[in-house]
């Protein structure tokens, strides 16, 4: 989600926690431990009684002061959990069936439609099978001793493609209203009025990949809007993605694609976050049959397909969205001062409501079962685990996550959330976009963590963009780089990237626009380039290659940003005239051989071929061979690959050396080639043989001597 508030530029905390803190919590345990000396026999003793630690604690020792609270977080869970299963009678995925029982349906004869709906004290349809007028025979009757709304229909009723809505009243008022558990909703040319639409095409869609399982090894995700991608300007479709943008997913080597904007928002510039229909797909880019052709053709493709969930907020329009669904604004969301999201201009969830949860729970089941969607990315979790929402806090310490500023009710959900996808798919991906580092977050349920698969490593693209902004060139530090790269929980994986959709906002900038700005307008041409380009191209492959080679879980580029793609986002608005030029992808820039950007688009390509040649390379050890903040020069080893960078701007170094295992390497990817827009200075086709020294036979390591050019990188493999 992108944001404008301080927490994102301050949430970097992370498992690293300040040493200041560490040291005095060390310092407070030491002087406990100073003033109770036990016999040597009974503090044995009481060490074979001591509880065992639960086990994000077990695994990170400065939790141990917060235990308690990580223990309170867990049994909550596991208390909701046993409530809606019955004490575990049936399970939670049977809990999350509301949008089998809610909304409209197709019945084997006739239909039915129900809401639920307690403050309303009558309900209509109403639609183009009354002419939109109320009409006994489609008036809704509450379900005795509940608030749960029902109408049964004769099959001739209504037919496919029919648009209606409720027609709500409620003590002191009344209104249209789209119902909540809509499955397709559509918006009218020109009134640009949304409406419900009934849905029961003649052939429903049959999925051709009945079974799916995602490549995670590692997770390489491509995140991508569909309306945005195509290059003319307008709005594309899902058939026109599949067609034309998938091809270049599976070509560039990426193995998941991660949707944005799928759930229904009224206001296409809002970037799908303002959500109205939480279960209808979004029908400015197509039709429901249209986007599981899509999936399934990923799916064909070995590509996962991740969704971009939106359950942090909603959008505040009442006649689309769920804002005062039946005269009570407070049905969905908080009362009071949690009602309204101080920064977003939307209404936060209740999530201690059982109803809350259900409809929330739901649509998780919903998405994982009729789209074959591969999991999700949890929007904007740190809005939804503070009171505060995350603005204006600094989370400099651990005593921050455990402070009393945390809704309970939402980390319950949200690891209610995990157990049930996992459930309903055990394969199923879940990543967390969350900017304090909250401990556990992506932790096992088991461990008393909340059950996440990934989190975004968000710390990264706010290193780099700083970097851009603030060092000069001369003033870059391997050191700095290659703790920022792994500044990570030992216990959660992450997905690192360089830039997401957030840094190609407007307002923002590109990586490649901090690289080069301006001069990408008259100098991107080969034969044309400046100093400013060949700075930008090198940097920016260098940027992305420390940063994938360093991963622990998974690597996400936005669609267009691997080839350097210029310009920012910016959708159509009143204060551009409405206007696509900006909110598309421009992909006749990197099909075009006679300028640079091909050179960025192939080097990602190659990275990733490297990358995944390296049999589970996000588990292998990432171990420092070298780094000289001096010389500028940092080297890495991962498996059999080593990764060298020289981010000196002027200084090459010959037969420089490194320690490595004795034996032959040879190069299998430089930034510097001639083929990714470098000067080609190295010979990347000699076999370099380590060098004999005595000192270090024992450790079985020998001398690899290289020649670094300036601003270049080199990964080579050991034989």
């Amino acid at each position: 989600m992108a944001t404008t508030d301080d927490s994102k530029k301050k949430g970097k905390a992370t498992a690293k926690n300040t040493a200041e803190t560490k040291t005095t919590v060390k310092k407070t345990a030491t002087k406990k431990t100073a003033q109770k000396k036990p016999a040597k026999k009974a503090a044995t003793k009481k060490e074979a009684e001591a509880p065992k630690h639960i086990g994000v604690v077990a695994h990170d020792s400065w939790l141990e002061p917060f235990e308690d609270a990580i223990r309170g977080r867990h049994d909550h869970a596991l208390w909701k959990i046993a409530q809606l299963t019955n004490n575990g009678k049936k399970k939670l995925s049977d809990f999350a069936d509301g949008h089998l029982y809610f909304g409209l349906h197709k019945l084997t004869k006739g239909w039915v439609f129900r809401e639920w709906a307690p403050n309303a004290t009558e309900i209509y349809l109403i639609g183009d099978f009354n002419n939109w007028t109320e009409q006994e025979k489609y008036k809704l009757k509450r379900i005795q001793g509940t608030g749960n709304w029902e109408l049964k229909l004769p099959e001739k009723a209504m037919k496919h493609g029919d648009l209606y809505k409720m027609k709500v009243r409620w003590e002191g008022g009344e209104g249209e209203r789209i119902p909540a558990w809509a499955q397709r909703v559509v918006q009218d040319d020109d009134t640009k009025i949304f409406s419900a639409q009934v849905w029961n095409p003649e052939k429903p869609y049959v999925f051709k990949k009945k079974k799916f399982k995602p490549d995670t090894s590692p997770l390489l995700i491509y995140e991508c809007h569909i309306g945005m991608g195509e290059d003319a300007e307008k709005v594309g479709t899902y058939t026109e993605f599949k067609d034309n943008v998938l091809p270049r997913v599976i070509e560039d080597g990426y193995n998941a694609i991660q949707i944005m904007a799928i759930q229904e928002h009224p206001y296409y510039g809002s970037f799908g976050y303002h959500v109205s229909s939480f279960f209808a797909a979004s029908s400015r880019f197509g039709t429901p049959e249209e986007l599981k052709a899509l999936i399934d053709e990923a799916h064909k493709n070995g590509i996962a397909v991740i969704m971009d969930i939106v359950h942090s907020h909603a959008v505040k329009n009442e006649i689309e969205g769920l804002g005062n669904l039946c005269g009570d604004p407070n049905q969905y969301f908080y009362p009071g001062d949690r009602h309204e999201h101080p920064a977003w201009d939307s209404l936060c969830f209740d999530y201690g409501k059982d109803d809350v949860i259900h409809f929330l729970l739901s649509n998780c089941k919903f998405w994982l079962e009729e789209y074959h969607f591969d999991g999700f990315r949890f929007d904007g979790v740190t809005s939804m685990l503070y009171y505060s929402h995350g603005l204006g806090e600094a989370f400099c310490n651990y005593g921050d996550y455990f402070n009393g500023h945390q809704d309970d009710n939402a980390i319950c959900y949200l690891t209610l959330a995990n157990q049930l996808i996992h459930e309903v798919n055990p394969n199923a991906i879940t990543i967390a976009e969350e900017v304090s580092g909250m401990p556990g977050l992506a932790a096992k349920f088991e461990d008393g963590g909340y059950g996440f698969d990934y989190r975004m490593a968000m710390n990264i693209p706010d290193y780099w963009i700083k970097t851009l902004k603030e060092q000069s060139d001369e003033n870059w530090k391997p050191s700095s780089i290659f703790w920022e790269v792994r500044n990570r929980r030992a216990d959660e994986k992450t997905i690192s990237y360089c830039e997401s959709h957030d840094q190609a906002l407007v307002g923002d900038k590109t990586l490649i626009f901090w690289l080069i700005d301006a001069d990408m307008y008259w100098h991107f041409k080969k034969g044309y380039e400046n100093e400013v380009v060949h700075r930008g191209i090198a940097l920016h492959k260098m940027i992305r290659l420390v940063t994938a080679g360093a991963i622990n879980g998974g690597y996400l580029n936005f669609m267009g940003n691997e080839f350097g793609h210029p310009e920012w986002i910016d959708f159509p608005r009143e204060g551009n005239g409405w206007s696509y030029k900006y909110a598309r992808r421009q992909w006749h820039l990197v099909d075009d051989k006679e300028l640079c950007y091909h050179w960025l688009g192939d080097f990602d390509k190659k990275m990733l071929e490297v990358i995944k040649s390296e049999k589970n390379f996000q588990k292998t050890p990432v171990q420092e061979i070298w780094h000289n903040d001096g010389d500028q020069v940092l080297a890495y080893m991962r498996g059999d690959l080593v990764f060298v960078f020289n981010f000196s701007p002027t200084r090459s170094f010959t037969d420089y050396g490194f320690l490595v295992p004795t034996g032959s390497y040879e190069v299998v990817l430089n930034t510097d080639a001639k083929e990714f827009g470098g000067n080609g200075f190295a010979d990347d086709s000699v076999v370099h043989i380590t060098n004999y020294d005595p000192l270090y036979v024992k450790d079985h390591k020998e001398w690899l001597k290289l020649y670094i050019p300036a601003r270049s990188a080199v990964v080579l493999r050991k034989n």
